[in-house]
């Protein structure tokens, strides 16, 4: 049922959602300038309460050229994984695309093969990126805020809050 509801998350949804983080693209949106160094306040380690209050982790990488590589990692709330996603934050056409694929804990792709979620820049900021349906910001001193809208049973639609705290270094 989760995977279903995580699985359709692309879909741009216009109905509001009560104390929202995200935004939806309204029709014919360009997607403003950007680079990939607009959003390397990223970078890091980030750990925190994901799906259901379970435990969470997310990895931004520094860039290679035009391109930032994250992993996200969501444990089931008795431990062990629920799923991951493997993503590209890249430069595209003069702006920022967020891509992803999803997989099991064996490691099957919820996507097909060349499929996978994209999400459009909408706006960016010191500390914040909105993408379309998904949103980043700082959230106090090194904290993280990651939204995402998914739809779930029927029509219904919710949001998804991910609080994460950039991990302490050994």
């Amino acid at each position: 049922m989760l995977r279903c509801a995580i699985v359709t998350l692309a879909a741009l949804l216009a109905a509001p959602l009560a104390g929202q983080e995200t935004r939806v693209a309204p029709e014919g949106h360009v997607p403003p300038p950007a680079s990939i160094a607009d959003a390397a306040w990223l970078i890091g380690d980030w750990v925190g309460t994901g799906i259901d209050g379970a435990e969470a982790a997310e990895v931004w990488l520094p860039p290679s050229g035009d391109t930032m590589v994250g992993l996200f990692v969501q444990e089931k709330p008795e431990g062990g994984l629920m799923f991951t996603e493997h993503m590209y934050m890249a430069e595209e056409e003069g702006s920022l695309v967020l891509k992803l694929k999803h997989f099991d804990p064996d490691l099957t792709g919820w996507e097909e093969k060349d499929g996978m979620v994209r999400f459009r820049l909408l706006s960016i900021e010191p500390c914040v990126a909105y993408f379309s349906s998904l949103t980043y910001k700082c959230d106090g001193e090194d904290g993280l805020l990651v939204a995402v809208r998914v739809k779930g049973e029927g029509d219904a639609v919710e949001e998804l809050v991910f609080r994460f705290q950039r991990r302490p270094q050994p």
